[in-house]
């Protein structure tokens, strides 16, 4: 999978190039402001930009802007943000343009080989990947609404879908079984009002829908 890597710290920038590529992937550029990063993007069409929030000239959120503009001019480049904390209003502008090829990481997870790997791969790909303190943000913004139509499982269940998590992996990481999650999923669709589509995602739809209505 060809990544660019978008990082101001060249000790992180470099550190990340070094580990991605033990990892199996192909760095093809690691810029370090959002020009440039936008340039690299443009040259090369790499199947994920790995963007950090802030970086020069004002270290505010020249990242985040450039990902957003990422996401409507190159839609076929997954973009995964990486942030030292969590702001809920980055990952809601993130989710405007849909939940597919998406992604927003606290940089504590990078520590995490396998993990960082896995949700660069699961956005390259073309499928979201949250970072769970991310979720669990969003989905406290959305208990303040009045509906309350899911239940606390069904809310877990739809916080692992939000992360990317296939249904084998919710089963094993809530303890329950595979059947279960399917019927707490079907349960989803339906509160959500979510009807089956050849045309449509309704994991996707139903993680936009509740997280971003």
């Amino acid at each position: 999978m060809r990544v660019v890597i978008a990082e101001d710290s060249t000790l992180l920038r470099e550190g990340l190039t070094r580990l991605l590529a033990e990892a199996g992937f192909d760095v093809v550029a690691a810029v370090e402001d959002a020009p440039t990063l936008m340039a690299a993007v443009d040259e090369h069409r790499p199947d994920a930009a790995i963007v950090d929030i802030r970086m020069p000239p004002t270290h505010t959120d020249e990242g985040l802007r450039a990902a957003v503009s990422l996401r409507k001019l190159y839609p076929e480049t997954g973009v995964l943000v990486l942030s030292q904390y969590v702001r809920v209003s980055y990952a809601a502008e993130l989710l405007d343009a849909g939940a597919d090829g998406v992604g927003y990481l606290l940089k504590d997870r990078v520590s995490d080989l396998v993990e960082f790997a896995a949700a660069i791969r699961r956005v390259g790909s073309g499928g979201s990947a949250f970072d769970p303190e991310v979720v669990s943000r969003l989905l406290v913004r959305r208990r303040d609404d009045s509906d309350g139509r899911l239940t606390e499982r069904e809310r877990a269940v739809l916080s692992l879908m939000a992360e990317g998590r296939t249904n084998q992996a919710i089963a094993q990481r809530l303890f329950i079984a595979e059947r279960t999650v399917e019927k707490h999923c079907t349960s989803i669709f339906t509160k959500l009002n979510l009807s089956a589509s050849p045309h449509d995602h309704r994991r996707v739809l139903a993680v936009l829908r509740y997280l971003n209505a």
